[in-house]
């Protein structure tokens, strides 16, 4: 198996996993394909002049790992950090990174064409970020492109390289 930076591709009938959180009384989902480890929050080293919502950085066993409040970076949920803080470590690229949400729900399958495309309007951030929506037993999962989120520009975590 080897991981890209790509979403799940997927044929009509195929089944794609995501991971579920919650951000505030949201639903999330993301590809549970670029989870390395669901951990507790833990004191972080803060990095001068980031954005409210990069928390700073932790050293994961010689990794220094950058860690993004979603909450923050969505304006949702109440961003406290306590041993209830929940921090989902990525494989983004060659890189690993942090992302905190308020719970980790479920790990799900979603036929992909239960998948319906993203609105225009309506969420809290940009449209490009999101890879659809699913309707699962009477709520609506919001499933993110957290490749596309996290290496972009807008959160600075990583050089572009074009290569």
């Amino acid at each position: 198996m080897n991981a890209t930076n790509k979403e799940p591709q997927s044929s009509e009938a195929e089944s794609l996993e995501f991971l579920t959180f919650t951000l505030g009384d949201e639903h999330y989902g993301l590809d549970i394909m670029r989870v390395k480890e669901i951990r507790g929050y833990e004191p972080v080293t803060k990095i001068a002049n980031a954005p409210p919502f990069i928390k700073g950085v932790l050293n994961l066993r010689g990794d220094i790992v950058p860690i993004v409040d979603l909450r923050l970076k969505f304006a949702v949920g109440e961003a406290t950090y306590d041993e209830f803080t929940i921090v989902i470590m990525l494989h983004i690229g060659e890189r690993i990174v942090g992302i905190v949400v308020d719970a980790v729900s479920d790990v799900i399958n979603i036929k992909a064409d239960e998948v319906k495309p993203p609105p225009e309007f309506g969420v809290a951030f940009d449209s490009q970020y999101l890879h659809g929506l699913a309707p699962i037993n009477e709520q609506m999962i919001i499933l993110l492109n957290i490749d596309a989120l996290i290496s972009s520009k807008e959160l600075g975590l990583f050089e572009s390289n074009d290569e």
